[in-house]
């Protein structure tokens, strides 16, 4: 019975493959005629391209050595693909005649105007103006706990044992993800109320700089939160802290962890992509991409992440549709659905630049993978606790990936949650997950 089953649906799966090849090479070649379109427009409107794109380009053989380590991802350059390397190949005399006359990318000064195909409205450059103040820190939300006076006034016992907790949200995401959730649930019962809260929006994202000359890498976010949170003496932080971290921002606090160990009470990792080495068919960024943005037509989610992790010119395309005209799109939005306001959801995809988008997918998703254990064997050398939450449901970063977390991580605790995808393991339990917070850390501080 096993094998008529499989040999019903081998021509469905032959007929799915046979698609999904067919939509993707079509794809690559409107991703090469796009190559062409946006470098004559950037020619023309930016006087020569300020950021060349990754066609026809290789791996910078003299970068600095600061750079070797946490370079550029290999992924910017190489996304193999053999029907786009013959429609390359037939158009590569003109490649290289307009390589050559491509601008260098050499190190500028920063860039705080946005490029033609970016938003220019007064929200999408408010970092801009706090940049020429000679503040280009990432914004951040606090919220404080409630002063002795307000704590009475609600009934509630104010504790001298305050904790601070940084949360980091991930990709096309914003610090809304968190005050949205967790810290309207805090500000409404007394679970988080002895807790200083600080969300931040990480290097390209949300409210903070996007600069136009940074390549994203890693090592650029974690830079950037420490001149924002733990070097800047306005924040309020305390020597110690705790970390809560989603999705790609596991990746970065890890990594901020790694950097400052002895100042992390705990980590907690929602929903964390990690691929260990023995699964491993060549270099860990490539091994990365293809598992969270595999060629597939299905789910829509994991097609629209193909989509955007592949094809340079077609991501920045999107972005130029909604994330250029999104105040089109909110009014319409709201029109549609009669509310004043737009879901945060929605909102934070648009708050972000194809520059800042496109560079932060791949250098830190995707070549934050080759560090992944470097920095896990720092916090495990730490003793730092840390604990694992994902749900079953994901079907942007697999479950396995928390479970593999766990086997490089023994003493991490594993909470695998069922009927929870990548987002509501979160969202519509924000009560349950502070609980959680609360207990975690208590049990942390108890152990250390």
């Amino acid at each position: 019975m096993r094998t008529l089953a499989r040999v019903a649906t081998w021509p469905r799966a032959a007929a799915s493959s046979a698609l999904a090849a067919a939509v993707f090479a079509f794809l690559d070649v409107v991703d090469v005629l796009l190559c062409f379109v946006y470098g004559f427009l950037d020619g023309i409107l930016e006087d020569g391209p300020s950021v060349s794109c990754y066609c026809h380009r290789t791996v910078d053989a003299g970068a600095e050595e600061d750079e070797v380590e946490e370079a550029v991802s290999d992924t910017l350059y190489e996304r193999r693909s053999v029907f786009k390397d013959a429609v390359t190949g037939l158009v590569r005399r003109v490649v290289v005649r307009r390589s050559s006359r491509a601008p260098t990318t050499e190190k500028k000064a920063p860039c705080n105007e946005p490029r033609w195909s970016d938003c220019g409205c007064a929200s999408c450059g408010e970092w801009r103006q706090r940049s020429s103040a000679g503040q280009g820190l990432l914004h951040v939300v606090v919220k404080e706990p409630p002063t002795p006076k307000d704590a009475a006034a609600a009934g509630t016992q104010q504790t001298d044992e305050s904790e601070d907790a940084i949360f980091i949200h991930g990709f096309t995401s914003s610090s809304s993800f968190w005050t949205q959730t967790v810290f309207r649930e805090s500000s409404s019962s007394s679970v988080l109320d002895s807790c200083r809260l600080f969300a931040v929006d990480i290097l390209g994202f949300g409210r903070s700089p996007k600069p136009g000359n940074c390549k994203y890498r890693l090592k650029d976010h974690v830079d950037a939160i420490e001149r924002s949170l733990l070097v800047e003496p306005n924040t309020k932080l305390s020597s110690s802290f705790h970390l809560v971290s989603h999705s790609m921002g596991c990746i970065i606090a890890l990594a901020l962890a790694a950097r400052h160990p002895s100042r992390v009470k705990s980590i907690t990792l929602v929903a964390p992509p990690y691929f260990p080495p023995c699964e491993l068919q060549g270099a860990p960024s490539q091994v990365a991409l293809r598992r969270l943005a595999a060629k597939k037509l299905w789910p829509p989610l994991l097609f629209g992440s193909a989509v955007m992790s592949w094809y340079e010119h077609i991501g920045r395309t999107v972005c130029f549709v909604l994330c250029r005209n999104h105040r089109v799109w909110e009014w319409l939005l709201k029109i549609l659905t009669r509310n004043k306001e737009v879901d945060f959801r929605v909102r934070d995809l648009t708050q972000h630049t194809h520059h800042s988008a496109w560079h932060t997918m791949h250098n830190v998703i995707c070549g934050g993978a080759s560090l992944q254990d470097r920095n896990l064997e720092a916090v495990d050398a730490a003793g730092i606790p840390v604990q694992l939450v994902h749900g079953v449901d994901d079907q942007v970063v697999p479950v396995e990936c928390s479970r593999h977390l766990k086997a490089k991580l023994p003493r991490a605790e594993l909470r695998i949650m069922h009927d929870r995808d990548h987002s509501t393991v979160i969202l519509g339990r924000a009560r349950d997950f502070a609980q959680e917070l609360r207990a975690f850390w208590s049990r942390s501080s108890s152990s250390t």
